[in-house]
């Protein structure tokens, strides 16, 4: 069937309901709350309890006459990646964007996630509903395992979150899956700097769609920033916030009892969705970047300088192995050089090769934590080199960066993914009543956490405790 075949006056609450459509997914009255968030999102008519659910959820009078994009703040189980799915081939299958494409041009609907794995949730429901649904299982002309052609010159894609890989398409539409848990080491703000790069792509295609939808997290990024700005007042941007159970009432009440017993912070945002208020960025965006000196990437050892190096031993299998180098330039710290290896490695070659460039910067110590006992003594021993356990955890070595960065007495190099590590920190507290510091959900903080040591070191050279 090609795409004039398809009735394109039908509404995403028709095929919702049709029985040779969507219907046997949509039967249930556990999804009535869904179809009132459709009928906001494609500015369906509403009955007048449908606007009493609408205002409930929104915390708006009236609903929408125009809608460019959705952002659903929704509890676990909530059904948001069936009802993405949806929208996604909703979009794709009933609208005919034919006349906005180029010759040979193809218009692309994105499923965005933090990684393919996540990405393919709303991907795996996408198929499941073109191939059982013969009228648009016949648009099929070709899929892999992360893209489906079909006969109306419609892709629909996985893609990964990163602002450099959603350029250069004609979007009709982009689902971004739990937006407010994107970490990437190429960016620090990759929700913002994605978004920014998604709409130019859809600017030439009349009635493109961009759905972002996640359980929320802290009261910082793009998800928590919209709902700041829309939720509850009158918007082309459409802000529905919703509790698990509002929107599946099928999940067992005794379910998020017990996981609210177990810890309310987490569960109120997972169950509840409810911001987090006890998760703040640690170190400010604009303090990091007015220390870093741009277009450095390494500064070359000179003969003379007391230098200092700090490790983040890894046994190769899981997390980065990483080195960090720096020196004191009068009132200043520097960073001379860092070096990062990524899993799968050798860690006897990795120990080798830091030791190596420890040499050429004359460090005869490297300093780390007391990761796998004697392992990192040992290795770097055979090397030439003395090992050093930190007496100080982690998030102590931090506190003692923050300063040093908030009053720009560091010289960092123009290094991304050090710096994206830097800025995605997290502060929280702890139940011994000091805060703990450590990367996001799915972070990483290797570069980060040598760098704090490193820090550390030149700060506090006489400090012989600090060593054992």
């Amino acid at each position: 069937m090609h795409h004039n075949a398809v009735n394109e006056k039908l509404t995403i609450i028709d095929a919702m309901s049709d029985p040779q459509l969507f219907g046997s997914w949509f039967k249930a009255s556990s999804w009535d709350n869904w179809r009132v968030f459709l009928k906001a999102l494609f500015c369906l008519p509403m009955l007048a309890n449908d606007v009493k659910r609408f205002t409930e959820f929104t915390g708006r009078k009236c609903p929408p006459s125009e809608v460019s994009e959705g952002w659903l703040v929704v509890g676990r189980r909530g059904g948001k990646s069936l009802i993405a799915a949806l929208v996604a081939v909703f979009m794709a299958c009933f609208q005919d964007y034919s006349q906005y494409l180029a010759p040979g041009e193809r218009g692309t609907l994105m499923v965005i996630a933090a990684d393919r794995r996540q990405a393919r949730v709303v991907m795996r429901y996408v198929m499941g509903f073109l191939e059982f649904v013969p009228m648009l299982s016949a648009l099929i002309e070709g899929r892999t395992k992360e893209s489906v052609d079909l006969s109306n010159r419609v892709s629909i894609e996985v893609h990964t979150a990163s602002f450099r890989l959603v350029r250069g398409y004609s979007i009709i539409a982009a689902i971004c899956d739990e937006i407010a848990f994107w970490r990437r080491e190429d960016s620090a703000n990759p929700d913002t700097e994605i978004i920014n790069a998604l709409r130019p792509g859809m600017a030439s295609i009349p009635g493109s769609m961009l759905l972002c939808l996640s359980s929320p997290y802290a009261r910082k990024g793009e998800l928590w920033k919209i709902y700041q700005r829309h939720h509850g007042k009158d918007s082309s941007s459409l802000v529905w916030q919703a509790k698990s159970r509002a929107m599946n009432s099928t999940i067992p009440q005794r379910v998020v009892d017990q996981a609210l017993e177990a810890d309310p912070v987490t569960a109120s945002a997972e169950w509840l969705a409810e911001f987090r208020h006890d998760v703040e960025s640690f170190v400010n965006q604009d303090a990091v970047e007015a220390c870093v000196v741009s277009g450095r990437r390494e500064v070359l050892p000179v003969h003379g300088v007391n230098y200092y190096g700090f490790t983040d031993p890894s046994g190769g299998s899981q997390d980065s192995m990483t080195l960090a180098i720096g020196h004191r330039k009068e009132e200043a710290c520097v960073l001379d050089a860092v070096r990062e290896r990524k899993p799968p490695f050798s860690p006897e070659a990795v120990v080798k090769e830091f030791s190596d460039l420890l040499k050429r910067y004359q460090v005869s110590q490297v300093s780390g934590d007391r990761y796998a006992g004697e392992w990192p003594r040992e290795q770097f021993r055979r090397c030439g080199i003395e090992y050093k356990t930190v007496g100080k955890v982690k998030s102590q070595l931090y506190r003692d960066l923050l300063p040093v960065i908030n009053s720009s007495q560091i010289e960092l190099l123009d290094h991304p993914r050090l710096l994206a590590q830097l800025v995605g920190l997290e502060r929280r507290p702890s139940h011994s009543g000091r805060d703990s510091i450590d990367h996001g959900p799915s972070g990483h903080d290797d570069l980060a956490n040598c760098l704090a040591g490193v820090v550390t070191l030149i700060e506090e050279p006489r400090l012989r405790w600090l060593l054992v």
